[in-house]
């Protein structure tokens, strides 16, 4: 008899969810859609649809600068992190040119410094819903995430030290290991509306202490 492979608390398995991926809309659009924006309206009395907060683009970036070789980031790292990108986002990154000079790390206008990518639509939720019950789990030491880094406009930002707490990456195939940070873009929202929609996602935000 095969033994269960589900995970504890109802999560998903990285098979599940590569399932899921490939048959019907992302379960966190529709948990969003039918469940979440209801308890929003009700809990910050947004009646109006179009005013409702909404998640709209993920950004995903790692900066290479301090690896700049002369005018180039060497070709092993700067392969190993499109390489990182590709495989979590489902999509090409682009690489991003320093727009100013900063002589302490080497960096000149015009270099390029960093890789990016921007996902979308149900990209953008399946590799949420990969970041919250695969990734996260993986973080060693893991205590929660930072719920503070909300800006002004309800954007949220968080880093992670390493690319191997994604399942899609085999740290004995890579020879570099970076971090890289995420951004999740929000409209029509505040740090508090943000900040619930994420935790209703599930999102593993850090608990409050107990005095």
């Amino acid at each position: 008899m095969a033994k269960d492979k589900k995970k504890k608390g109802g999560e998903p398995t990285p098979e599940e969810l590569a399932a899921l991926e490939s048959s019907g809309p992302p379960r966190l659009r529709t948990k969003f859609e039918t469940e979440v924006r209801p308890k929003v309206a009700e809990k910050f009395g947004v009646q109006n649809p179009m005013a409702m907060p909404k998640l709209e683009k993920i950004v995903i970036n790692v900066n290479m600068g301090r690896h700049l070789d002369g005018t180039k980031v060497p070709g092993n790292i700067k392969e190993t992190v499109l390489d990182t990108l590709t495989k979590i986002s489902g999509q090409k990154p682009i690489m991003i040119a320093a727009k100013k000079s900063v002589s302490n790390f080497k960096v000149r206008e015009g270099y390029e410094t960093a890789a990016m990518v921007t996902i979308r639509r149900d990209r953008m939720w399946h590799f949420l819903d990969r970041l919250i019950n695969l990734a996260t789990p993986r973080i060693k030491d893991f205590r929660g995430l930072n719920d503070k880094s909300f800006d002004r406009q309800g954007n949220y930002s968080v880093g992670l030290n390493e690319q191997g707490v994604f399942p899609e990456i085999n740290m004995a195939e890579v020879n570099f290991t970076h971090g890289m940070n995420i951004n999740f873009g929000f409209s029509n929202s505040t740090p508090e509306m943000s900040r619930f929609v994420l935790d209703e996602l599930g999102m593993p935000f850090k608990k409050p202490e107990n005095n």
